[in-house]
């Protein structure tokens, strides 16, 4: 929090393209320009409506049309909140606009069909014979004791 600015936050519920539902949260300060020579730089609420809207449609934007692996690529190098700078510089002019934190609210149901399509029903794949028959140790009791009844019959 710094003094002689606006703070300004925003989040917003966005679901991604692999069923995600994340809530995101942006914080972006005001900047004095170059020139001004008052000590403080406040945005009116009128402004400050506006960048907000600004903030939540920037981060639907970002956030619904990708899964979520790629939106931790794009948190990162914090490139929404560079994209949101840019967007409000008309409106008021922001500094540190960043996304503060991000909630996964619910993860998409885990859909079995959904798996076997992705990776085929495995048939071919049935494993190999082992080489060497199972060492007596390692045989376990179970195994033993059915061994045993066959031997008796």
């Amino acid at each position: 929090i710094k003094k002689w600015h606006t703070l300004i936050e925003a989040n917003v519920d966005v679901k991604t393209t692999d069923n995600y539902v994340v809530r995101m949260f942006a914080i972006g300060f005001t900047k004095k320009m170059p020139d001004q020579v008052a000590s403080s730089c406040y945005a009116q609420t009128a402004q400050i409506r506006k960048i907000r809207k600004k903030m939540t449609d920037i981060m639907t934007a970002e956030a619904g049309k990708v899964q979520l692996r790629e939106l931790v690529k794009k948190l990162i190098p914090e490139s929404i909140g560079k994209e949101i700078e840019k967007q409000t510089q008309g409106i008021f002019p922001l500094k540190d606009c960043l996304i503060r934190k991000v909630k996964i609210l619910k993860k998409p149901k885990f859909d079995i069909t959904k798996l076997m399509e992705l990776h085929g029903d495995g048939g071919d794949d049935a494993g190999v014979d082992m080489l060497r028959p199972e060492d007596e140790a390692a045989v376990n009791t179970l195994t033993a004791d059915v061994q045993a009844a066959q031997e008796d019959e």
